[in-house]
């Protein structure tokens, strides 16, 4: 039987990580399990979960780490025979920690985009809020200006992608995941990777994910073999 393969990616926001995984999954088999994703399907269905994730983004204020791993930890729980990649989990020490209680992670991958390339992506960014589909004007459009290519409904823009509100997200982010970042690094599984285009970076991530799932399933191959 092959080893499970646990993978999570990280970067601030417009590092490109959505993109990457989904090449990912389609390229390794890996499950996509994006933390917004379920934020936003448990306030759509009104989930007990839910129903307290909306009362804190309602008032923009960041969701509790409790609520965050309560909300994830039974879901991994029920992939338990599956290799899967995180998205946007765990994104902080005490997620990462409760994580750890769980799950040893194969691999961790960190993006470094420099401040101008994100400051131009995310001023190119629009979102369909109901599914958190994301498109951006330079690279990735809608194919009707302003609309969702799927329900045809408006995009929007946050207020969080102007200029002035990035720094300070930016600010956030490198505050917390620094502490996550030395945690995996001291595990000796973190790969950072470093450029302003997602093309770019994509072949070194794609050749670093295949010799690990390579030597991975030699060595699951070598323990079984009698």
């Amino acid at each position: 039987m092959a080893k499970l393969f646990r993978a999570a990616i990280m970067g601030p926001p417009g590092s490109g990580k959505g993109t990457i995984s989904k090449r990912i999954a389609q390229s390794f088999g890996l499950l996509y399990l994006s933390c917004g994703h379920y934020l936003r399907e448990s306030i759509v269905a009104k989930t007990e979960a839910g129903v307290l994730v909306k009362s804190y983004v309602e008032r923009s204020m960041l969701v509790p780490d409790q609520v965050i791993t309560s909300m994830m930890l039974p879901r991994l729980e029920q992939l338990s025979g599956q290799s899967w990649l995180l998205d946007g989990f765990p994104r902080t020490l005490p997620q990462a920690t409760a994580l750890n209680n769980l799950y040893q992670l194969d691999l961790v991958i960190s993006l470094n985009i420099p401040y101008e390339s994100l400051r131009e992506r995310l001023s190119d960014r629009w979102v369909h809020p109901g599914s958190g589909r994301v498109y951006n004007m330079g690279f990735n459009p809608p194919q009707v200006q302003g609309k969702d290519d799927v329900t045809g409904e408006p995009l929007i823009q946050h207020d969080d992608d102007k200029p002035e509100a990035l720094m300070a997200r930016l600010r956030h982010y490198k505050d917390v995941a620094k502490p996550v970042i030395d945690l995996y690094k001291s595990q000796g599984i973190l790969h950072s990777f470093s450029g302003t285009e997602t093309d770019r970076i994509w072949p070194y991530i794609n050749s670093l994910l295949s010799t690990k799932m390579h030597t991975q399933a030699s060595d699951a191959c070598q323990t079984h073999t009698p």
